[in-house]
């Protein structure tokens, strides 16, 4: 399975192991999954770096860290962008929201710690 893996969880995996769910070791560590990192969760970490949200990784160590360990990159189409638009406002936050269009435009599994994330239609497993 291709699973498109959210920021904090990303984060978690990186440097906070201790704070992944039991399920989340699960579907990260099995072998036969594709696990894939958005470039919509380096520009969160980047925007948000020195401010109240500091996820307290520099973007640069963790995409890196992420290519060594397994990881794919997704980038931004244009196509995602667009998927956007259609999402219902259950979440207003645009990071999520376009990892929310990115699993389900390429038919990946979203997974998420968030129970709002979880709430959309489509490709989410909360974990």
């Amino acid at each position: 399975m291709k699973l498109l893996v959210d920021t904090h969880l990303l984060v978690w995996d990186a440097g906070e192991y201790e704070r992944l769910s039991a399920v989340a070791v699960a579907w990260i560590g099995d072998r036969r999954n594709e696990l894939y990192f958005s470039v919509a969760s380096l520009w969160e970490i980047a925007i948000k770096r020195g401010s109240k949200k500091d996820f307290g990784i520099d973007p640069r160590v963790l995409r890196r860290g992420l290519l060594d360990n397994r990881y794919s990159e997704l980038a931004i189409q244009s196509e995602h962008v667009f998927f956007v638009s259609t999402l219902p406002p259950i979440h207003r936050d645009p990071f999520d929201r376009l990892l929310i269009a990115q699993a389900t435009v390429e038919g990946f599994i979203l997974l998420t710690a968030d129970p709002l994330v979880a709430q959309y239609p489509g490709p989410i497993q909360k974990v």
